[in-house]
């Protein structure tokens, strides 16, 4: 039997790569909106705008080959069964 509490859970790659684009692209565009709102001159800005963003774009990457391989993995149903898009509608 498998543990349960406040702790204890379970999360695919999958959806840690699609946490980590949603996250990224939050911060690129916060970041974009500081470099517009607030014009930073520093050098190291330059690098630290265009972090998130790579960030974002590599998330992308790895989410779309993830969510493939999770639905090249999925079995269609058997028999009389119903997709649950069907069955939904």
């Amino acid at each position: 039997m498998a543990e349960t509490g406040p702790l204890r859970f379970r999360v695919s790659a999958v959806q840690l790569s699609g946490r980590l684009l949603c996250w990224s692209l939050a911060a690129a565009m916060i970041a974009a909106a500081l470099d517009v709102v607030l014009d930073p001159r520093a050098r190291w800005w330059d690098a630290l705008w265009s972090l998130p963003w790579w960030l974002a774009g590599g998330a992308a990457l790895a989410w779309i080959a993830l969510r493939a391989r999770e639905k090249a993995r999925r079995r269609p149903p058997r028999g009389g069964a119903r997709s649950d898009w069907a069955q939904a509608a």
